[in-house]
């Protein structure tokens, strides 16, 4: 995802617009690594948080319940009980936890196919790309697509049947992980027709996107502009190990259409480390604080990106432009995505629905659905590639100039959320460079402001249904709240209580040291 990124702020900064076969086989390679990501963090990451062990460990008599509650789809997915689909997703040794692995390696085939390597890819370059087009590479990639849809087609509504048990046998469950509608998206899978990377043009080929770009506050859709999102982003350090560079200087004064650019805008920062011992009253992270500054009415909001597809659906959903010939439509209040029949399974039509809550069961039921989304676009642009290939036009990249001076910037979605790029080039030299991901969004610290990041927002009075005691207490229901934004990032997350005892005090040499 960052080297997409990366390119996309290259291709504008240098003036250069891809082959439109070359677009086309960077958006197969980003759908097979949405298919890829979201199916290991959903099967293999995510649902052992909700698998029959865990259960067994943390809610014994919620496993119960699921073992006589029947799976209302279950003529979809082949699982008679809530407890089977549980004892399915137990580690190394459950069926769906096995089989998503396998799964797993036909993504990465795909990926492999379009951009060489995964994961750093070895074919992608501003311009465009070095992959080879032909009938057969693209015909590997379809049947290996086929094979992720007919998987599809049975986990959907297995996941379905999964989270809407736990809202049924823990009423109250969607405050876990709840927090306020404050999603945004920047948008993905460029559309050649449309983009040509230039800045003036953005708002025009950003709405093109076959995901569209938007800011959500309390379920409005308060923009689809890029521009506007671009202009918003604002860096606040608040509570982190970096001091401020108000007095450094200022790279860009203005955009290309003569707006003025905030000295908080990546652009314009100048990274200043200052370690020092964490302190919860002052400064705690390494993390940042991205913001976006709503200039309606003069906040600062911390943006969360929901894990990536809650926000990506959301935006799509409500912006009603996507319409991708007959496999993706967004209606204004959900997302219909239709899969074709497959070896042995019939066609079907998926409609993601806008939830009532932003919670944990719900950036986790939308990573299922953006599955099925990726696949949908991945048959649309196979679609598009062959018919630039029996058109004769086979030409895969293009061209270009670094220029002396130029800015750029990139706008996309990494599998986690929302991922932009800023440079400035000065004397034909990078002389600023600043990406951001999603996990210095979902993961910041509190603001200048006192306004604190979405971890610490979705945590703070989450309820507990763990029924184990203070003794065997393992904050299952925590972790599944900061697992549904990122099911990597719990390893990096540590809960203060103001109290506590010490237990051992070590002094670890630099290669280990043995208890």
């Amino acid at each position: 995802n960052h080297a997409t990124c990366s390119v996309y702020t290259q291709n504008m900064a240098y003036g250069v617009k891809p082959p439109a076969l070359g677009e086309w086989i960077l958006n197969l390679g980003e759908a097979a690594e949405y298919m890829f990501d979201h199916n290991i963090f959903q099967e293999n990451l995510v649902a052992v948080d909700y698998c029959e062990q865990m259960m067994k460990e943390t809610n014994p008599g919620v496993l119960e319940m699921a073992n006589k509650t029947e799976a209302p789809h279950a003529a979809q997915h082949g699982y008679r009980t809530i407890g089977d689909i549980m004892r399915a997703f137990n580690p190394f040794t459950g069926e769906l936890y096995l089989e998503g692995l396998q799964v797993s390696r036909l993504t990465r085939e795909k990926f492999c196919l379009m951009e060489g390597r995964h994961v750093h890819p070895s074919t992608l370059y501003p311009g465009g790309v070095g992959t080879v087009a032909t009938v057969q590479l693209f015909t590997d990639y379809l049947v290996r697509l086929m094979k992720y849809i007919e998987f599809m087609k049975k986990m959907v509504p297995l996941h379905d049947d999964l989270f809407d048990f736990f809202y049924q046998a823990l009423p109250g469950y969607e405050q876990v992980g709840y927090r306020r509608t404050l999603i945004g998206c920047w948008g993905s899978f460029q559309d050649p027709d449309v983009c040509d990377y230039d800045y003036r043009t953005m708002d025009k080929w950003g709405r093109a996107m076959f995901v569209t770009p938007g800011v959500i506050v309390d379920g409005k859709l308060v923009t689809t502009s890029l521009v506007d999102i671009n202009l918003g982003i604002r860096i606040l350090l608040g509570h982190s190990y970096y001091d401020d560079w108000q007095n450094e200087r200022t790279f860009v004064d203005r955009d290309p259409l003569g707006n003025p650019v905030d000295k908080r805008h990546p652009w314009n920062q100048t990274t200043i480390p200052k370690p020092q011992k964490r302190n919860f009253d002052g400064a705690y992270s390494w993390t940042m604080a991205p913001r976006w500054f709503d200039k309606r009415t003069g906040d600062y909001l911390a943006l969360d990106t929901g894990g990536g597809p809650i926000a990506r659906l959301w935006a799509t959903a409500l912006a009603g432009i996507v319409d991708l010939g007959g496999y993706i439509k967004a209606t204004g209040n959900s997302v219909k995505i239709r899969l074709p029949k497959s070896a042995t399974k019939p066609e079907v039509e998926f409609e993601w629905k806008i939830p009532q809550w932003s919670n944990a069961i719900e950036r986790n039921r939308a990573r299922t659905y953006f599955q099925a989304y990726s696949a949908a676009v991945a048959l649309h642009c196979i679609d598009k590639a062959l018919a630039e290939i029996r058109a004769g036009r086979t030409k895969t990249w293009n061209d270009f100039t670094v220029p002396k001076e130029a800015i750029g910037c990139g706008f996309h979605e990494a599998v986690r959320g929302v991922l932009s790029h800023h440079m400035v080039i000065e004397n034909g030299k990078i002389a600023n460079y600043h990406p951001y991901p999603p996990t210095p969004w979902n993961g910041s610290v509190r603001d200048v402001y006192g306004t604190p990041g979405p971890y610490e927002d979705a945590v703070q009075n989450t309820p507990i249904f763990e029924e184990n005691g203070p003794d065997k207490f393992k904050g299952i229901d925590i972790m599944r709240a900061v697992r549904s934004f990122d099911p990597c990032l719990p390893c990096g997350v540590h809960m203060y209580l103001g109290e506590g005892k010490e237990l051992q005090v070590v002094h670890s040499p630099t290669f280990g040291v043995t208890l």
